[in-house]
């Protein structure tokens, strides 16, 4: 059989493409902000591995931030078609990532310390960048995992059954505590058993935090309702905070249920307020109480469905009561009352008592003539749904109190730095997203679950320092970047950058045989790629060069 002559057959070089894409920016927010010498100083290598941990660590959370729903923890899969020696440098293979050098860089974070070398990065980095903490939003999160994590291990969180804020009580986890600037940069992170309290981790976190800072500024600490016990209260010092205040507080069950004047709220006109001084916890404070009317609308058609079902049921219910006889009106009048008390959104619109006449139960003859016949007595009456209660549900909807013992702050500054409790929310999301998996991790070693939960949450701290910078350095330079419909902002979310850059690949020409004859070319580069690098600066250029 002849062959077709075929030109490309006679090229004497190899050609491949390597994936390159964002994955630069990331390695750009590294090497600028020096994270690699930081870990090679605090993790020396104690094995015989080639690389070393600040290499693993990179590695680790370029697979995480490579978005692209692999796990985390699979090595060196990721990297088989990732440009290794641009992204890492001369010497590093795939080779070198394997799951042995993985392992080992997992326990010697577990070794030193999790939540201290993640706060040792921190103060490392704010070194190196002026990142703000005027606002810093603590908040806690349940993390289930699969397996039965049974044995106890020595200097171990108890993975374990707990209160899921997912909603899987068949599967065991653990309490990750999370503070975040006003910007969404992780500052602080810690692993807890999966039987921790909200209301205990959360001052542990914001005490943690304030001995490892040491801002000139004015810092607040917000958080939820967790945060806001007698005994937080009491022992967070000096510090300054802002808390949403609970429903259960019998000083807040008074405030949301009084008749009280609001006023709208100038910066905000979908708010209305109206504020006051108490004491709690041995701490005077503002307590500002707050009317949100777009959630209250929400809400109200919510109720309204709430309500049609539960008369519905109330109907059925009652129809069954009508079909009972009582001996006596006393009897039917007291099981009226109590029937409708099981139903406080019903009342009433008229209710009466009929008399009926019935044999003795139990008799199955004709009855005879003279044949005296007992009296019972029959509810009978219209129900209707309870227009006042409807009203005093509606009043409580979009109700909320938020608590400050800065009692110079106004209503809209409260609101303003509570509302950015979002961005700790925004986190956990991020964390829990399938890029990560984290939700469904699973290592035999229990103790390298905290260590991996860090890495997690470095790779939250480098994708927002990379998406906060790029919108400092936008808006001091007046530039944009075109958005997802094309019109120009200097507010870019980093996955839609990232995005921007999936496309670019570098291609890798070899002579056949002769290893020092190799050129790297980068393709795809378009102008809004060379615009991103050249703003966010010449570290981040030189990678696709």
């Amino acid at each position: 059989m002849a062959y077709k002559n075929n030109s490309r057959r006679v090229d004497s070089s190899i050609k491949r493409t390597r994936f390159l894409g964002h994955l630069g920016l990331i390695v750009g927010v590294f090497r600028e902000l020096e994270v690699d010498k930081l870990i090679d100083e605090k993790l020396p290598k104690e094995r015989d591995h080639k690389v070393p941990h600040s290499v693993c660590i990179l590695a680790m959370v370029l697979n995480g931030l490579g978005f692209i729903g692999q796990r985390l923890y699979l090595f060196p899969d990721f990297f088989r078609t990732i440009s290794i020696e641009r992204l890492f440098g001369d010497g590093v293979t795939r080779e070198d990532l394997n799951q042995y050098a993985i392992g080992e860089t997992l326990d010697r974070i577990v070794k030193y310390g999790p939540a201290k070398l993640f706060t040792e990065i921190t103060l490392h980095i704010m070194n190196r960048l002026p990142i703000p903490v005027h606002c810093l939003h603590a908040d806690t999160t349940s993390v289930s995992v699969y397996g039965d994590y049974e044995d106890k291990e020595i200097e171990s969180i108890d993975i374990t059954f707990g209160i899921p804020k997912n909603g899987r009580w068949d599967l065991r986890q653990f309490v990750l505590s999370l503070i975040v600037n006003q910007h969404g940069i992780p500052l602080f992170m810690n692993t807890h058993s999966g039987n921790a309290s909200d209301k205990n981790t959360i001052l542990e976190a914001i005490k943690s935090i304030k001995s490892a800072l040491s801002p000139e500024s004015k810092v607040y600490y917000v958080a939820d309702s967790s945060f806001y016990t007698d005994n937080n209260i009491k022992n967070i010092g000096k510090s300054f905070w802002i808390s949403r205040v609970p429903a259960t507080i019998n000083e807040a069950k008074e405030m949301l249920t009084a008749n009280l004047s609001l006023k709208t709220l100038k910066s905000d006109e979908i708010y209305s307020f109206y504020q006051t001084f108490v004491e709690y916890g041995g701490v005077k404070q503002k307590w500002v109480l707050l009317l949100s009317h777009k959630m209250k609308e929400k809400k109200e058609v919510t109720l309204r469905r709430k309500l049609e079902k539960e008369l519905e049921k109330a109907e059925k219910s009652f129809k069954k009561l009508t079909g009972e006889d009582f001996f006596c009106e006393e009897d039917a009048l007291k099981a009226a009352e109590k029937w409708i008390q099981d139903f406080p959104s019903i009342v009433f619109e008229k209710v009466n008592l009929k008399t009926i006449k019935k044999r003795e139960a139990g008799k199955r003859v004709r009855p005879s003539k003279n044949e005296e016949l007992k009296t019972y007595y029959r509810i009978n009456g219209i129900i209707k749904v309870n227009e006042a209660f409807v009203l005093k549900e509606i009043e409580k909807m979009g109700l909320f109190i938020i608590a400050s013992n800065d009692i110079s702050l106004s209503p809209e500054e409260m609101l303003k730095y509570y509302k950015g409790q979002d961005n700790v929310e925004k986190g956990f999301r991020f964390l829990k997203s399938d890029t990560f998996s984290i939700s469904k991790v699973y290592l035999k070693n229990k103790s390298r679950i905290e260590a991996l939960t860090m890495i997690m949450v470095l790779c939250l701290m480098i994708y927002a320092i990379a998406e906060w910078k790029l919108r400092i350095k936008l808006e001091e330079e007046n530039e944009t970047v075109p958005d997802q419909k094309g019109k120009p902002t200097k507010k870019p979310t980093m996955r839609w950058i990232f995005f921007k850059f999936q496309g670019i690949t570098e291609l890798i020409t070899q002579k056949k045989g002769k290893k020092e004859e190799k050129k790297s070319e980068i393709l795809n580069m378009e102008e809004i790629n060379w615009k991103i690098l050249s703003i966010m600066g010449e570290k981040y250029e030189n990678i696709y060069l």
